[in-house]
């Protein structure tokens, strides 16, 4: 629904009194008529400025691990877009009688992750709300030309992902108390490995399309790159890689609410083999919180990306490749 609602809203309106003018609209380089990652706005011939808003419910018990996952989850867009973080807000919503020393570790946690991604804390609102929920909006800058969407991938592009996925059936398994330790803590250190340096490696490989993997999943964020670029996809199963645990506890049924809901819209639309395990058709369309980057750039500049985060020991998986047509096929 929040798809079509996104639709609907990008038809946009005649402006009325006080409303935006032709020239201000003209600045809106990316917003709900195309929409991406985040919203850009030209400031000037040499600057845009990047924004977004992310917040959520706690995923983990750590106060702290929290507020640093829910800031790298939100500054992620904004480096999807090709921009470099500024300032962050936090917008929060806590219970009244949640401990004082709680609710700074949520912060500490924030603060910290947002100095490491370049930025600074400057503010933010909070309410009262018997469900915790936590988030940052973001800005950043870039310069207007080098603003990067989903919408560029071509034929014969070549697709990458920088992290693995199942993060929200993990999650899952922790509230369900059946998660092993190991499997938690890789999913939290994988959480919280911001975006920022994967996406100065691959600007510098020449990228097409980028956009990271958040709670449509894999496959729903395919689809919206392809969908924006006016390309099909096809996505080898068995290159995608996946978390510690994610298959063993989907195996046993441990899915999401999300996941569900992102293979309903995606039927029709996505392309299945009938012989894919269902484990692995609910890890493909299972929510990601602080997910990796989708790459597309052209097969020639693969090499370069390969030996550059091979060089600074990052992850990076080839997981399928463009073609023409439309839709996601799966293989």
């Amino acid at each position: 629904m929040l798809r079509h609602l996104t639709a609907t809203l990008g038809a946009g309106r005649a402006a009325g009194p006080g409303g935006p003018g032709e020239a201000e609209v003209s600045r809106l380089l990316v917003g709900l008529a195309s929409p991406d990652d985040a919203a850009v706005y030209k400031l000037s011939e040499e600057q845009a400025v990047v924004l977004t808003v992310d917040f959520f419910p706690p995923i983990v018990d750590d106060p702290y691990a929290y507020g640093a996952i829910a800031a790298a989850n939100a500054m992620s867009d904004v480096y999807a877009m090709g921009g470099e973080v500024l300032l962050a807000l936090n917008v929060a919503a806590f219970p009244q009688d949640l401990p004082l020393e709680i609710v700074q570790e949520v912060f500490v946690g924030a603060a910290t992750k947002v100095a490491e991604g370049g930025g600074i804390i400057a503010g933010g609102h909070t309410v009262y709300d018997p469900e915790p929920k936590f988030g940052l909006c973001v800005m950043g800058l870039l310069h207007p030309q080098e603003v990067i969407t989903k919408a560029a991938a071509r034929p014969g592009d070549a697709l990458y992902l920088t992290k693995p996925v199942g993060t929200g059936i993990i999650v899952n398994a922790h509230k369900a108390k059946k998660v092993h330790p190991e499997h938690m803590a890789a999913a939290i250190e994988s959480m919280l490995r911001l975006n920022r340096h994967p996406v100065h490696l691959t600007r510098r490989a020449g990228v097409h399309a980028l956009t990271d993997i958040t709670g449509f999943g894999l496959l729903g964020h395919a689809y919206e790159m392809a969908e924006a670029s006016g390309v099909a996809m096809e996505i080898e199963a068995a290159r995608v890689p996946l978390l510690p645990g994610a298959l063993e506890y989907a195996a046993e049924k441990i899915a999401t609410a999300g996941g569900r809901r992102n293979e309903e819209y995606l039927r029709g639309r996505v392309s299945l083999p009938e012989g894919l395990p269902p484990e692995r058709r609910a890890i493909l369309h299972d929510p990601q919180t602080s997910g990796g980057l989708l790459i597309a750039l052209p097969q020639e500049r693969a090499p370069e990306l390969e030996a550059s985060f091979a060089a600074e020991g990052l992850s990076l998986w080839a997981i399928g490749r463009v073609v023409a047509g439309s839709g996601i096929v799966v293989t």
